[in-house]
């Protein structure tokens, strides 16, 4: 008895159809982490505030290439939020049990929140000091 693979009947769909579908998952995404998480919310809201400042303050020498390295360390943070929160929001569905491999997992992916968090600091020291 063979087991037939269950895949998702939105796998099908192919060029503009796939694209709008993509687009309004994604929109959905952004929607869903700023409501629901608060890191999400905080690091917006520091994403407002650095990427202006990234366009405003006087970077030494580097032409674009600085402002662009700040601001895609900022962007980072928000991409490594948004998979950390998928990691938790699936732990959380598998099981709400204090379970040493679930912990693990939400420590895992708080970390690489951090390591994100620490390269903007590097990022932005290294360009602003020339």
């Amino acid at each position: 008895m063979t087991e037939e693979k269950q895949e998702s009947p939105y796998k099908g769909k192919t060029g503009l159809r796939r694209l709008l579908n993509a687009f309004g998952y994604s929109l959905s995404g952004f929607s869903s982490a700023f409501r629901h998480e608060d890191a999400f919310r905080q690091e917006v809201m520091f994403a407002i505030v650095l990427i202006p400042l990234a366009l405003w303050l006087p970077v030494p020498g580097t032409g674009g290439l600085g402002r662009a390295l700040m601001i895609a360390s900022v962007l980072l943070v928000l991409i490594v939020e948004l998979l950390n929160s998928a990691i938790e929001a699936t732990v959380d569905r598998i099981s709400l049990e204090n379970h040493r491999l679930a912990k693990r997992a939400k420590d895992i992916g708080s970390a690489a929140v951090f390591v994100s968090l620490v390269n903007v600091v590097v990022v932005w020291a290294l360009v602003l000091a020339g």
